[in-house]
């Protein structure tokens, strides 16, 4: 599997800089500042680009899962939905393609292991929890396949909210303080009979009557060759992530990017990125492209992850 280290090239849906009118000039200051370019996924429907995108397995192969998420049912929603076969015509990719219903933000990898939330068994319940697993490993080429407990808070059992490799033996979780002690109980184990140590980060979600926002989530960063990305929300909690981060990652560029409107809408660093390893693809895409008005909901009425929460908690 290509890590997240290894990447170089970063991808981001065209329609960020419109939907993120504050947060995207400071995120570009802060790549510009690390020397890492910018290339735009064309035709995109939201800015979610990690859970629509193929995953990269080598250099030159990718794998491409049903994006049809049970939180995207609604009729509005559905329009949401890019259509990644075209995405990818377009960049040159040749994706083999799964029946599997998986979102990219719910795969977590290292060179030899994978780790995914197990609501990737939910979301497949017409196949056996067998047959998903052999899929995956052929899908994925690795024989470590290890699957997390589903923390019903976050409805959409996105592994890269719960754990993020440091290196083959030793992962970052969240600091569970305070919260529900049997789901605390229950990852922790799933990860010690996974063989793998944790060191954990500051974890401080707003609590919110309908979903749990991403303020306070450190844990969804962006990790590239040339930095690591740390989203910070302008609270105490920020110094002490920061310094965990620059204690794991020696050696490696880390900075941070105050977050919070990004945050609001659900998701965070890793959720709006692509980023690979340079394959090799066509022409690729001017970095002044913009979002067409015709294929995107106007800015202000695309449903964010709270509302989506809402209609599945009214379900």
């Amino acid at each position: 599997m290509i890590t997240d280290i290894q990447t170089d090239k970063l991808y981001l849906s065209d329609c960020l800089p419109n939907s993120q009118p504050k947060f995207f000039p400071r995120f570009k200051k802060v790549l510009d500042e690390n020397n890492i370019d910018i290339y735009w996924i064309p035709d995109t429907k939201d800015i979610w680009a990690v859970d629509f995108m193929p995953i990269q397995v080598d250099n030159d192969r990718f794998v491409q899962f049903r994006y049809n998420p049970d939180y995207l049912q609604d009729r509005l929603w559905r329009q949401t939905i890019s259509n990644v076969d075209l995405i990818c015509k377009k960049l040159n990719i040749a994706p083999k393609k799964s029946k599997l219903i998986v979102d990219g933000g719910n795969i977590v990898k290292w060179k030899d292991k994978v780790i995914m939330c197990d609501k990737v068994f939910y979301e497949n319940k017409k196949y056996s929890e067998k047959e998903i697993i052999k899929e995956l490993k052929e899908l994925f080429k690795v024989e470590k396949l290890y699957f997390v407990p589903w923390d019903i808070n976050d409805f959409t059992g996105h592994a890269d909210g719960m754990v993020r490799f440091i290196n083959s033996d030793k992962v970052l979780i969240n600091d569970y303080f305070g919260g529900d002690k049997n789901y605390e109980i229950n990852f922790k184990m799933s990860l010690h009979n996974a063989g793998l140590e944790w060191i954990e980060l500051p974890y401080y979600p707003q609590n919110d009557s309908t979903m749990i926002s991403a303020r306070g989530l450190y844990l969804n960063f962006l990790q590239m060759e040339q930095a690591i990305i740390v989203p910070t929300f302008k609270i105490k909690h920020d110094e002490k992530a920061l310094r965990i981060f620059g204690d794991v990652f020696k050696g490696q560029t880390v900075v941070k990017v105050d977050s919070n409107e990004l945050a609001d809408e659900g998701g965070i660093l890793n959720c709006i990125t692509w980023n690979i390893v340079t394959p090799k693809l066509g022409e690729m895409f001017p970095r002044s492209a913009a979002c067409s008005a015709a294929n995107v909901l106007p800015l202000g009425t695309q449903p964010n992850l709270k509302q989506k929460r809402a209609l599945l908690v009214a379900i």
